[in-house]
């Protein structure tokens, strides 16, 4: 083989390498950014899941529109309810997505956390999500931790 061929090669090779290093690096980050956008989502369904909760009557298994401090509910009796009642059991909830749990249950709000399973660059995306009542209005900030 003449010179001229053994740099084509050589070339070739190294486009190649390069070519698939940065599809690697593509595919990681679509990864990650569909993590954060599932837990986002997910985060989501279990705050709408907790006004549907608050808003049932008590009769038919719901708060009845009480949250903390009413009829002696205490923040760890209700955060208890509140895991019950959406499946989870007495700890944190696991998913393809991640962990979720319930951080906090005020007379006011509820503090629903996740903690995605996507890693990139030594983070994780997180999801706070606080659900505000009477109202039931949710808001969620998301950030890498």
């Amino acid at each position: 083989m003449g010179t001229q061929q053994i740099l084509l090669i050589v070339l070739s090779v190294i486009i190649v390498g390069a070519a698939i290093a940065v599809g690697i690096q593509m595919f990681n980050n679509q990864a990650y950014s569909s993590n954060k956008s599932a837990i986002a989502a997910e985060a989501q369904t279990y705050a709408t899941q907790i006004v549907q909760f608050y808003k049932t009557p008590v009769s038919q298994g719901g708060l009845g529109g009480k949250l903390v401090e009413a009829d002696g509910l205490t923040k760890e009796k209700a955060i208890e309810l509140i895991q019950n009642y959406l499946g989870w059991g007495t700890d944190a909830h696991e998913s393809e997505s991640g962990e979720f749990t319930i951080e906090d249950a005020t007379a006011t709000t509820v503090v629903v956390k996740g903690k995605g399973s996507a890693v990139r660059n030594n983070l994780s995306p997180h999801v706070e999500t606080t659900v505000t009542f009477p109202e039931g209005t949710i808001s969620a900030v998301l950030t890498d931790e």
